[in-house]
């Protein structure tokens, strides 16, 4: 598939792509928001380098000229207590800071910059990093690089005051007796360049590597803001304390922690924003968010990546006879076995109630990703125990493609929800999502909108095939539905059709048919023919209320038997609600109809759900009938189709019979009645018609050959090959 330039407009700057809108070179985006998206390789290890390399040479600088590196006495352990009790705060929290520092070590770090210079609190901010990532052992690559920045910011403020001609030392501390009307955007100045380098490069160096999601990225700037207004108000009185009565400073640990807490629980509460609050798994938005992140990265790699929505069958079921909150439970067991279950590079979301979504940022190809989506039902299919329960639940995805289905996140989404329900309809457990089976594209909307005035204006047509006997006698037609669309030309019926059952259509659409058919049977009764018609109902018809009755209704306003008139239904009638689905079949033969089962052997059902079922005709769908004379297996499928179907009281007819071979094995096997091509193709009404009336003129069929059927004026109709479908 050609793949089509995608219309980010106002999303490029929210999902931080490099490259510029479509239409637009880079050169006319604006500077700052390609600076926003660029990407810097390898720029956590030069930032450590840099760090390491500027730290040895303070070092090496303050030992030559015999200075000391942190202050002694009184002030010194009273900063060496306050740092202690920041750290302990720090510790208890337990949260990774995917921005580095907090807003009470940059407050400490500063303050004793502007008292005691660069290597005394680069001191102070080494101890935290030290004694934080000693308490976490698993982030020492997090904590060198959170150190590293802060060692750089912290240089970087060092400069701003050198500019002034302020050079503080452990022997010369820069005391507030000496400030003056100009201190003020010294300090200012000095706290911005130690804000704006530090949060620069955590910004490239961590946010960027991870996910970069713009909530998270809006929380982090507003969360800064709040650090520079700590940074510019608290630092100063800690230096002012220091210097007069430095006994007091662990005091200052109450108003640090707060403010520390303070932007924690702000950090929690944006998170909450991303997050399921009952699985812990991310959410719709969360989602959404890092699909975007993931197109994004797909696109520039010309990879693909797909999504996978998965949601739980009967579920409702869990929640009515056991209550909520053992369906919560069961919830939590569900997320777990998906994180369990989940491919590498992989994430999953739950999207509400019992629907969950995973993110594969590369997929090979449509097929592995559908792959992907059968293991992760097939882990959610294995019993489940709730409280000494065991219960066993199964699940249906569906699966969409970047860029195959969708250039957008939310596109991309929709067409997986798409897919599901179409694995949900089907009960095939899978399905990849195809614009066929979609009513909701705008070439599709527009398609359903002709079908609207199509249906309102008569224009669609029914054609009819006969189904014949053995014997050469007619046993009725099915009636199939024509649409020839004045722009378009012949539309599938397949694809018209499945708009219709897709957008709620279906129901009109059978009425038009029933109504259409039966005015047909009503003229060629009044002509003498006395053929049969079978008409095909979908699922949806039958579990409709009030549905048998307006059956018999159209029987009696057309005065046809009911006797003429045959319902097709296919084994998808069975799957949503069996007892409903006989009530209401048993209603329509209460009123004299005959029922068929459509495409035996292609659907869910059970022998136990075909026994409760009223229908008085089986018919074996095409694919087992064309390899009937090639293919022993479906020879013996048909075989035990046909006995079972005896042994029920059942006829039996065979679809899609395009040869003399696939004729006698039928008949041999002991089937009662074949339809295709060999009979005749689906025909016109005036050319059924004519058939019809042929066919009260043919003499009786020959023992041991396929009977010679007449098309219009008695002339043979010629063969093709594949059954038109309906």
């Amino acid at each position: 598939m050609q793949r089509q330039p995608r219309d980010r407009g106002r999303q490029w700057l929210r999902h931080g792509h490099p490259q510029a809108p479509p239409g637009k070179s880079s050169d006319g985006v604006p500077l700052p928001l390609r600076l926003i998206a660029l990407e810097v390789p390898g720029l956590s290890l030069a930032v450590v380098a840099v760090a390491g390399a500027a730290l040895a040479v303070g070092f090496f600088r303050v030992v030559s000229e015999g200075h000391a590196l942190f202050p002694g006495g009184v002030p010194g352990w009273s900063f060496a207590v306050l740092t202690g009790l920041i750290v302990g705060h720090l510790v208890a929290l337990g949260r990774d800071r995917w921005w580095g520092g907090t807003g009470s070590g940059a407050t400490l770090t500063l303050a004793i910059l502007l008292l005691y210079g660069w290597i005394p609190a680069t001191l102070v901010s080494l101890a935290v990093v030290v004694l934080v990532g000693t308490a976490r052992r698993h982030h020492w690559r997090q904590a060198a690089r959170n150190g590293a920045v802060d060692i750089l910011g912290i240089g970087a403020a060092a400069l701003c005051l050198a500019a002034f001609g302020v050079h503080p030392s452990v022997e010369r501390p820069w005391l507030p007796d000496a400030w003056s009307p100009y201190t003020v955007p010294e300090v200012l100045l000095a706290a911005c360049a130690y804000l704006v380098v530090t949060r620069v490069l955590l910004w490239y160096a961590l946010a960027r590597r991870r996910d970069g999601l713009p909530t998270v990225a809006r929380t982090a700037l507003v969360r800064q803001g709040l650090v520079a207004v700590a940074l510019l108000g608290i630092s100063p009185l800690i230096v002012v304390v220091a210097a007069h009565t430095p006994p007091l400073l662990p005091l200052f640990a109450v108003p640090l922690i707060s403010l520390d807490s303070a932007l924690w629980i702000a950090r929690a509460r944006a998170e909450e924003q991303l997050r399921d609050p009952l699985t812990g798994l991310a959410n719709r938005q969360w989602l959404l968010e890092r699909t975007w992140s993931a197109l994004d990265e797909a696109d520039r790699m010309g990879a693909r990546s797909a999504l996978v929505l998965i949601d739980l069958d009967r579920f409702r079921s869990v929640n009515d006879t056991l209550g909520h909150l053992a369906g919560d439970r069961l919830l939590l067991q569900i997320a777990e076995r998906l994180r369990t279950a989940l491919p590498r590079g992989a994430e999953v979301a739950r999207l509400g109630g019992d629907e969950f979504a995973v993110l594969l940022p590369l997929a090979d190809s449509p097929t592995s990703a559908q792959r992907v989506a059968r293991a992760l039902v097939s882990a959610l299919g294995s019993p489940l125990d709730l409280d000494g329960l065991t219960l066993e639940l199964e699940a249906s995805a569906g699966v969409a493609v970047f860029p195959d289905h969708a250039g957008e996140a939310e596109g991309l989404l929709r067409r997986a929800d798409v897919a599901m329900y179409q694995a949900k309809r089907d009960r095939s457990g899978v399905e990849v999502y195809e614009a066929t089976r979609d009513g909701n594209t705008p070439d599709r909307l527009g398609l359903l909108g002709d079908l609207r005035r199509a249906l309102d204006a008569g224009e669609i047509e029914l054609h009819y095939q006969p189904k014949v006997g053995f014997d050469g006698s007619v046993s009725g037609l099915e009636a199939l539905v024509r649409w020839v669309h004045p722009e378009r030309g012949r539309v599938p019926p397949d694809e018209f059709i499945a708009i219709a059952e897709t957008s709620g259509l279906m129901p009109r659409l059978t009425e038009y048919v029933l109504e259409t058919a039966l005015a047909q049977v009503a003229r060629w009764r009044a002509q003498g023919l006395r053929a049969p018609v079978a008409v095909n109902v979908s699922p949806r018809d039958v579990h409709s209320p009030g549905f048998a009755g307006s059956v018999a209704a159209r029987l009696a306003r057309h005065g046809v038997p009911a006797g003429a008139l045959q319902l097709e239904i296919t084994e998808h009638v069975l799957l949503e609600d069996p007892q409903q689905a006989a009530d209401t079949l048993a209603a329509l033969t209460g009123h004299g109809v005959r029922m068929s089962l459509d495409d035996f052997g292609t659907g869910y059902s059970s022998l136990v759900h075909l026994r409760r079922l009223p229908v008085s005709e089986l018919k074996i769908d095409r694919s087992f009938v064309a390899r009937l004379a090639v293919d022993a297996e479906d020879a013996e499928i048909v075989r035990c189709t046909v006995d079972l179907a005896h042994s029920l009281g059942l006829l039996v007819v065979a679809e899609g019979v395009e040869d003399d071979e696939t004729w006698e094995r039928l008949r041999a096997l002991g089937c009662d009645a074949v339809q295709g091509w060999l009979v005749s193709a689906a025909l016109p009404p005036a050319e059924a018609t004519a058939w019809l009336r042929a066919r009260d003129g043919v003499p009786p069929v020959v023992e041991g050959a396929a009977p010679a059927l007449p098309g219009p004026g008695g002339q043979g109709i010629e063969r093709s090959h594949g059954q038109p479908a309906r």
